[in-house]
């Protein structure tokens, strides 16, 4: 079982793993399985270029496995994976309820070539993608595969409550590979995350394809901001993460949510805060149809900073847009230089198929060479910002979560998201106090306490 791409696509991953097992399968390292299910990622020419190169290697290594595919790259383009040498079956998104069941057929030699497919804009598909299966899968217990084929507990899992996006930005394909926007219920997920609790997990990530919109389209409609002061005041969750949020989703209430429940020794909502950006020019975020302006990010990142002031901030940004030119370019980079953010994201435009932007594409380019000299000015600007973020803990405690031991000592990450190496191992999955002694390539060293 491989998944690619975002944390819901990794959850995706985690729940057709647990489906496998729960139907007799033990897990096993790709080069010796009997069956390889492949959740795919479509946000990048570059992770269906790695999908393909890893069909590839499966053939290669390990030639009699049968490949099922799925994810979003199978719903945009589910014939050109099944005519890939090698490939079993395919199930697109709208059908990846069905995997395990296909891929068991698979192994008995029966429906090579499958496809499957439909609009996951249909209602009657929605709830195939926010369902017991999909929204979580025994999320105190996903993951690698263990003795008798039995799940490792994972560090920090992520709990899937959304899917779906309907914000049509112009360089996006999700919508047409995940659909409109879907919530899971709001009691669905406290019992998750009470589940959760009860297994021993400290650390929990809220994930969603488009997270903000949680709870819109239930009834009555929710806010998200309503949903995490329900986990945090009626569950004893250690800590919540929340991951990626657009910026109009920052609401008044959820910045001071993040005041209130970020403070502490042991912060219960992680200061962290993930803000899409994609550009700092106002002409290159039109283009994007993004929906708030260069003003409208800068004062929500000033507030989200006002209130939690050691919190970590980072961005999305997307270089070389088609139609970007210097000038915009720097507009990016002075706007960044100004905010408080405390690491970046990176990512070269991607044309995919059936959005607006393929064919802005096609008329106005930006060459290769250009893009690779601002992803490396970019590198530059942020590198300087995050270690003066990171030289301020120096000589301070941290709150941070056990990871699983990395060579000679262990590992760990803060609440502020800076991963710590340790001075001494340690079980994953605890909540500890480290003493930050200085920093290394990209994080902290620290004594644990």
């Amino acid at each position: 079982m491989e998944s690619l791409g975002c944390r819901a696509n990794q959850a995706d991953g985690d729940a057709l793993a647990a489906g496998l097992v729960a139907r007799g399968c033990e897990l096993a390292e790709s080069g010796a399985a009997d069956v390889v299910v492949l959740n795919t990622c479509s946000v990048t020419a570059e992770s269906e270029r790695e999908a393909r190169a890893i069909i590839r290697r499966t053939v290669r290594d390990n030639p009699s496995a049968r490949i099922v595919v799925t994810g979003c790259y199978a719903q945009r383009a589910p014939q050109e994976l099944a005519a890939l040498p090698g490939v079993s079956a395919v199930a697109g998104n709208s059908h990846k309820g069905a995997v395990a069941d296909l891929a068991l057929d698979s192994l008995r030699g029966g429906r090579d070539g499958f496809v499957a497919l439909d609009a996951i804009r249909l209602p009657s598909l929605a709830p195939m993608l926010v369902s017991d299966d999909f929204a979580h899968a025994d999320i105190a217990l996903p993951g690698r595969a263990g003795e008798n084929g039995r799940f490792e507990q994972r560090t920090r899992p992520s709990l899937k409550i959304q899917d779906g996006c309907g914000n049509r930005c112009s360089f996006c394909i999700i919508p047409a590979t995940r659909g409109a926007s879907r919530s899971l219920t709001a009691d669905r997920i406290l019992a998750d995350a009470e589940s959760f609790v009860t297994g021993g997990g400290a650390e929990l990530v809220l994930s969603g394809i488009n997270l903000g919109r949680w709870g819109r389209d239930l009834t009555p409609p929710q806010r998200l901001e309503d949903l995490i002061e329900k986990i945090l005041a009626e569950t004893a969750l250690p800590r919540l993460r929340i991951s990626s949020l657009e910026p109009m989703d920052w609401t008044e209430g959820l910045i001071a949510q993040f005041a209130r429940w970020g403070a502490g020794e042991h912060p219960r909502l992680a200061r962290h805060a993930h803000v899409p950006l994609q550009s700092g020019s106002d002409a290159v975020l039109r283009r994007m149809h993004r929906r708030y302006r260069p003003w409208h990010y800068a004062a929500q990142v000033e507030a989200l900073r006002a209130a939690s002031p050691h919190a970590a901030i980072g961005a999305d940004v997307m270089v070389g847009f088609p139609g970007e030119t210097d000038a915009e370019f720097r507009e990016t980079c002075d706007f960044i230089a100004r905010l408080p953010l405390t690491y970046l994201h990176l990512f070269p435009f991607s044309a995919r198929p059936g959005t607006p932007a393929w064919q802005l594409h096609q008329e106005a380019p930006v060459h290769g060479t250009a893009v690779r000299e601002r992803m490396r000015a970019l590198r530059g600007l942020i590198e300087g910002k995050h270690r003066a973020f990171r030289q301020q803990f120096v000589g301070t405690r941290l709150s941070a979560i056990t990871l699983r031991a990395s060579g000679p000592a262990g590992s760990a990450l803060t609440d502020n998201f800076l991963p710590v190496d340790l001075d001494q191992v340690r079980p994953a999955n605890q909540r500890i106090l480290v003493h930050a002694t200085g920093l290394t390539a990209d994080g902290m060293a620290g004594v644990v306490l």
